[in-house]
């Protein structure tokens, strides 16, 4: 369609021309389009926007002034701005303060540090009351997991022994830590 087409299209229009404004849709609305889903990346949403440019097209379709900008150029702006002004008008979804994620430190908070190095020194002492072997078999198992016959093999004992060694250890270590 011709420049000065689209000039009387949109000068029709400002008089309330509905057949103009038909005919301007009818030629302008495919292009207008693509700009509004190229700016928004949304078909759903570039509909909408292509909704609000006709109806700004024919609320300020007086405005155009031939002289000062293309036809055209006027159109796609006027469906640039549109989407634009979508973009900018998209609210971040709010979360209830109760559904929002947790971003508390996980660590323990110095009092449980505290309380857990204490702890930690109460075992290490326990563990020395353990002879070497003994105190190395149930780190291995419970702290490192090893397997019961890994340490068996690694001591060169057989499981059963094993399974007796740490069954005995941790009956000992738990006395030590009731004290």
């Amino acid at each position: 369609m011709s420049e000065q087409t689209l000039q009387g299209l949109i000068g029709k229009t400002a008089l309330g021309d509905r057949a103009a404004f038909a005919s301007l849709y009818d030629e302008t609305s495919a292009k207008l389009f693509g700009v509004c889903l190229r700016i928004l990346k949304d078909r759903a949403q570039a509909e909408d926007a292509i909704q609000e440019v006709y109806v700004r097209i024919w609320r300020r379709a007086s405005s155009f002034r031939a002289g000062q900008a293309s036809a055209m150029a006027w159109l796609v702006t006027i469906a640039r701005n549109q989407s634009i002004d979508m973009i900018r008008s998209r609210q971040p979804a709010s979360i209830e303060f109760d559904d929002a994620p947790d971003v508390a430190d996980e660590a323990p908070d110095p009092e449980a540090r505290a309380e857990l190095s204490a702890e930690g020194r109460r075992i290490d002492a326990c563990l020395k009351e353990l002879d070497a072997d003994r105190a190395a078999a149930v780190v291995g198992a419970y702290v490192e997991g090893s397997s019961y016959q890994e340490l068996a093999d690694r001591n060169g004992v057989p499981l059963n022994t094993m399974r007796t060694w740490l069954r005995r250890s941790l009956i000992k270590l738990r006395e030590c830590l009731n004290r």
